[in-house]
């Protein structure tokens, strides 16, 4: 019986391809069972990447490093493993810049030979993608900021004069003063309340607002947020606080798929989530809102994207959620009010202005830095941030920030910039060749008005935000203990003049906001006037301070509820009439 030789020559180069070619329908099949795997246990916690999906899609440097890279491990990880065996006589590119010892192919799952030479390609190509990332992202981050720059001062209005305040809702109370008094009002043993944030109440009142979410771990991951605590901002007598209880299915503080952000990345993953949640009530309901940003690519002069709003989600206490559009929410009684806009965005778009008047303008060296601004900087103690959150006439809430020229040394204002936060329409007020006080010297002018006061020992300012008076801008700061425990008084500087006033009782300070107690009438001097604070259980409103030349308080007038001022020249008869004197 004749022997049939059925072994084959591994130097053969038909035996090979033929042997290669049975394994490669087995070896596809393989990885693209576990490819699908991955990708269904990815989708499946899709929200835990979607900053990275984000970038990949909408970045330039992010769709070179993440997409290159996830291109190349795909490729990899479907390249046979034999297909990567030295070949002596015919060696390719790979085989020279990877040297590796040669080792059998008969793991479908590749060898560890071919395995090392697939992770050293698949290393060298994610540093070129890096390196190509970079010097992608310079050009095109610099293109986004000159086209955003562009399209703000293309959607803005210039103002003639300053909108009015709100005398009714003042910023009262700062953010640490209300932490500190509200989380010692309540006591709650599973939960705790999260991080303030400015919501408006359905009086139409501001206030801050806090979700009340899960304490502890255990907690996180099977308790739900209890509902909303708001305290009002806009009153120093006494603290006015309000609970709307209720379980919220998808809530704040809630860990994984039982979060309120988790759920809206799911049913809006092309929109980023960068703000905090916006937490009020209506109807006696509390809801959360999430403002969204989304970006839109421009190809010219080189490919390079610009934010945009993106509308917002809204969150029901019973899982539902909402995804708006810009005019939806709006449109949206439930949102009628709110802060709508993202905040972030409005930062974004402002820190773009410096890039106004071309790129080339702003660079350090080469750049002449014609009209150039900057959002102007806050002094240490602050305890805020730009762009500050105030209520304009008429209960619309504005996002307010100063922009200073560029410069080391400059500290004045050159233009402030509103963003309605219903709508995001900018209006800007430029004060031409006039230049305004910005925060931080008007923090110093507030802590330099009353030497006696023990200033970072006893006392603090905080939280500088703006004001409009009968077109006027003054800065309102807010005098505090470093216990942050109470509110003192509040001081408002004037940006244009310098002037001081210091008031400490609620109906004082919406009266001045209001432009019924006249600033100029109480002006004693160049150095200003303060109004002190009425003592404890007196009916006095404020007191008008005369001062010496040392800017000495060598006389105090009170001034009582119901009563108001005058200057009246020496010979001017109600000077001397004792029956009208009071």
């Amino acid at each position: 019986m004749a022997e049939i030789d059925i072994s084959g020559d591994d130097d053969d180069p038909d035996v090979n391809v033929s042997a290669s070619g049975s394994r490669l329908p087995s070896f596809l099949g393989t990885r693209l069972v576990i490819l699908a795997i991955v990708v269904g246990v990815l989708y499946l916690v899709r929200p835990l990447i979607h900053g990275i999906v984000y970038a990949t899609l909408y970045t330039p440097s992010g769709l070179v490093l993440f997409g290159g890279t996830a291109v190349t491990a795909l490729v990899l990880w479907f390249l046979p493993p034999w297909r990567l065996e030295r070949d002596e006589k015919r060696r390719s590119m790979v085989s020279v810049l990877f040297e590796d010892d040669e080792s059998p192919a008969g793991d479908v799952l590749a060898s560890s030979g071919s395995a090392m030479r697939k992770l050293r390609i698949f290393g060298g190509i994610v540093t070129v993608l890096f390196v190509l990332s970079v010097l992608v992202g310079i050009p095109a981050g610099a293109l986004e900021q000159r086209t955003l720059a562009q399209q703000t001062m293309a959607d803005a209005t210039e103002l003639d004069e300053f909108p009015q305040a709100n005398a009714n809702n003042p910023r009262v109370v700062p953010r640490e003063v209300s932490d500190v008094t509200t989380r010692g009002s309540v006591s709650y043993r599973t939960h705790r309340l999260g991080a303030s944030d400015i919501a408006r109440q359905e009086d139409g009142s501001l206030a801050w607002s806090y979700p009340i979410e899960p304490d502890g771990a255990r907690n996180k991951l099977l308790e739900n947020q209890r509902g909303v605590l708001v305290a009002n901002m806009t009153s120093m007598d006494e603290q006015q606080i309000t609970v709307y209880e209720a379980d919220f299915t998808h809530g704040e503080g809630m860990w994984l798929h039982r979060s309120a952000r988790w759920n809206v990345k799911l049913g809006g993953y092309l929109s980023k989530y960068n703000d905090e949640a916006v937490e009020f009530s209506h109807d006696g309901q509390p809801y959360l809102y999430y403002p969204k940003t989304g970006h839109e690519w421009h190809l010219l002069p080189l490919p390079h994207t610009t934010p945009k709003w993106n509308g917002g989600a809204l969150v029901h206490p019973d899982g539902t959620i909402e995804h708006l559009t810009p005019e939806q929410a709006q449109e949206n009684e439930i949102l009628d009010g709110q802060r709508l806009y993202p905040m972030t965005l409005t930062r974004s778009e402002m820190g773009s202005l410096g890039y106004r008047e071309g790129i080339i303008n702003q660079l350090p060296v080469v750049g002449a830095h014609e009209g150039q601004i900057e959002v102007a900087a806050l002094p240490e103690g602050a305890n805020n941030e730009q762009p500050f959150v105030i209520d304009l006439e008429g209960e619309r809430m504005s996002y307010v920030t100063a922009m200073e020229p560029y410069g080391e040394d400059t500290r004045g204002l050159d233009e402030v910039w509103l963003a309605d936060a219903e709508t995001g329409e900018y209006t800007f007020f430029g004060t031409d060749e006039e230049t305004l006080t910005g925060p931080e010297r008007a923090m110093g002018i507030a802590r330099n008005e009353d030497s006696q006061t023990g200033w970072g020992d006893n006392f603090v300012v905080t939280e500088p935000v703006p004001v409009i008076v009968d077109g006027d801008l003054w800065w309102h700061i807010k005098v505090a203990p470093t216990d942050y425990t109470d509110v003192t008084r509040n001081v408002f500087v004037n940006a244009d003049a310098n002037n001081a006033i210091e008031l400490s009782d609620d109906t004082a300070i919406r009266e001045f906001i209001r432009g019924d107690i006249d600033e100029d009438e109480l002006t004693a001097g160049e150095n200003g006037t303060d109004v002190q604070p009425a003592p404890d259980g007196e009916d006095v409103l404020y007191y008008v301070l005369i001062t010496n030349d040392n800017g000495e308080v060598v006389d105090r007038i009170p001034v009582k509820a119901g009563q108001d001022t005058q200057i009246v020249a020496p010979g001017d008869e109600r000077a001397t009439d004792n029956e009208t004197a009071n």
